[in-house]
């Protein structure tokens, strides 16, 4: 097990994008990440979060290097810290009708404008979002170098996951519970064999199925 001094010096290094901000004068640092651009079914969540300075959270990462059950823990800690916290969830049908990218926006911009404590800088995973007053910036792989936007990469994956096993509950045939609507060899053959559900995105299914 890795010891505090080294989770530390750790998280010493996944703040540095932070610190150098807060040297600018910036204090309300808000981190904006989605979940949810690539699948087959369901919505894409987006989460803003904005930390305390100098907050200690072990095994804060990208959500993609966490377990399940890990993510979970992390994901009480973060919400258990944060100054603010929003998740917006833009569902399959606004993904059809605009796209996934401005899907994707869309909900970044509703939990950008959802935290009760505005900030006075946004940094975002790779996008710019428009139609905020906020000063911001996209950075490239946010989400591994950035521990604000980590965090939000966890909430935003979290709420996400909650909200596929509901619908699990709902159309068991497909295996929400495991592929979270990722287009896995499962998913595509119950696709085949029952066609779409209402939580499909079909502008996504219909591309890459071949019935």
């Amino acid at each position: 097990m890795k010891s505090i001094k080294t989770e530390e010096e750790r998280l010493k290094q996944l703040f540095k994008f932070e610190k150098d901000l807060r040297k600018k004068g910036y204090k309300l640092i808000a981190g904006v990440d989605e979940a949810g651009r690539g699948p087959l079914a369901g919505p894409v969540v987006a989460a803003a979060v904005i930390l305390p300075e100098d907050v200690f959270i072990p095994n804060l990462k990208d959500s993609k290097l966490l377990s399940e059950k890990k993510r979970e823990e992390v994901y009480e800690e973060i919400v258990k810290n944060a100054i603010a916290y929003s998740f917006s969830v833009v569902d399959e049908r606004y993904i059809d009708e605009n796209n996934i990218l401005k899907a994707t926006l869309f909900a970044m911009k509703n939990a950008v404008l959802g935290l009760k404590i505005p900030p006075d800088y946004v940094i975002v995973d790779a996008l710019k979002i428009p139609e905020i007053d906020f000063p911001q910036e996209g950075i490239k792989g946010g989400d591994r170098i950035c521990g604000t936007i980590a965090a939000a990469s966890i909430i935003a994956k979290v709420e996400r996951d909650r909200i596929m096993k509901r619908y699990h509950d709902i159309y068991p045939q497909y295996d929400f519970l495991h592929n979270k609507g990722y287009g896995t060899k499962k998913h595509i053959e119950s696709i085949k064999k029952y066609g779409y559900s209402p939580i499909h995105r079909k502008t996504f299914s219909i591309k890459n199925i071949d019935k």
